[in-house]
């Protein structure tokens, strides 16, 4: 018989105002989109990121595909971005036509590799994507001016990076449009959902029309026309009232969560750095890239010791996961992108397992206690 409870390696974190502001929504009563609180979160992205302009979707896949449309992606445009993603990053531009060009990743923080990058590049590439693995990001400023040099356009898959910043600047506020997830398994949540963020004004008007079905329905809500009218291709990516209002208890109390998960992912750090004596690579602890303290990740000696570790921790009760399969080595991945040489993407994704992360009472010294027993019985098998 099981002793302990199972420490999951997810658990959603409620503020206790969710609830609040949902019923606030119900007495408002408009629940479809772009009401009351779709406003509210929207202005509070923006000048939290500093943004010009920010759209709730209802997914970061719903936004990554609303930055492929408004980059008039299409066959023969190439796109750079890393193989170690989620598939929504590739997805989104394959729909429209395009071509992914995966690359690899540094072997320092799992981002894509600027050096690789810049050999990538060709007359067709349209766009380069940055996603921020971990809550962390690559050297922007040269990523930055990688884009400028080469007339590309950056885009930023800031899923998991919502409150990082780099030297002092936020992530989402590099790119011209970049991406963020307020799905269940993220710092800030409400379910299901995700946001636009644009920081070049010139694609404002026409992100409204792509997001309301490709209507001008915005101007008409706003008295700029007497009635709305299809006017370009787009589809249904707004969120519902009750998700928005939901979301808004959280972001009201993003700096209070993110300050609490960095202080997890510290002393997961200061108490596991140890592991490095045994060949076993932790991301260092940044320096100039604050994190958010989203995910904690090792990387085992080899796949067969990950193997083993989850194995082991799960006899401990404590759920540990590894994480994506690279996308050039997928079925279909493989078979519509291009790509090279990959050793740090191929060799870390079958080493890395993520430690359980989550507030509300993680029993963070039990974890770190299960990972400390289950290193030792696997170095004296």
């Amino acid at each position: 018989m099981k002793t302990t409870e199972l420490v999951s390696f997810n658990k959603p974190y409620l503020t206790g105002q969710e609830i609040t502001f949902i019923n606030d929504a119900y007495q408002r009563g408009q629940l479809s989109g772009d009401g009351f609180y779709t406003d509210k979160c929207s202005e509070h992205i923006k000048q939290f990121i500093g943004a010009q302009k920010v759209l709730l979707t209802h997914s970061c896949t719903a936004a990554l595909e609303m930055v492929a449309l408004l980059l008039r992606i299409k066959p023969g445009d190439e796109i750079i971005m890393p193989s170690y993603t989620f598939v929504s990053t590739a997805n989104a531009f394959c729909l429209r036509g395009g071509t992914p060009v995966f690359v690899d990743v540094q072997s320092s923080d799992l981002n894509i590799d600027l050096d690789v990058v810049e050999a990538s590049i060709t007359i067709n590439t349209k766009a380069i994507v940055a996603v921020h693995y971990a809550g962390f990001s690559c050297d922007m400023e040269r990523l930055s001016e990688i884009c400028d040099k080469n007339d590309i356009i950056l885009i930023e898959d800031a899923a998991q990076a919502l409150g990082s910043s780099f030297k002092g600047r936020m992530l989402g506020s590099f790119g011209a449009l970049s991406c963020f997830s307020f799905h269940e398994t993220k710092n800030i949540i409400c379910g299901e959902g995700g946001a636009l963020v644009i920081n070049d004004k010139n694609y404002i008007d026409r992100a409204h029309i792509i997001r309301e079905k490709g209507t001008d329905r915005t101007n008409f809500i706003n008295g700029l026309v007497d009635k709305y009218t299809w006017r370009d291709i787009g589809s249904s990516y707004l969120p519902g009232e009750l998700n928005a209002a939901f979301l808004y208890a959280q972001l009201k109390l993003i700096n209070e969560i993110t300050s609490k998960r960095v202080s997890l992912w510290n002393t997961y750090y200061e108490q596991l750095t140890f592991l490095k004596e045994k060949g076993i690579i932790l991301r260092d602890k940044p320096i100039i890239n604050r994190g958010n303290g989203h995910l904690f990740y090792l990387i085992l000696r080899s796949e067969a010791m990950r193997d083993k570790f989850i194995e082991e921790m799960n006899k401990r009760d404590v759920q540990c996961v590894f994480h994506y399969i690279p996308l050039h080595l997928s079925e279909y991945g493989s078979n519509i992108s291009k790509y090279f040489s990959l050793p740090v993407t191929e060799g870390y994704s079958k080493r890395l397992v993520r430690l359980p992360l989550w507030l509300d009472n993680m029993p963070v010294d039990r974890v770190i206690d299960s990972v400390k027993e289950s290193i030792t019985f696997l170095d004296l098998m």
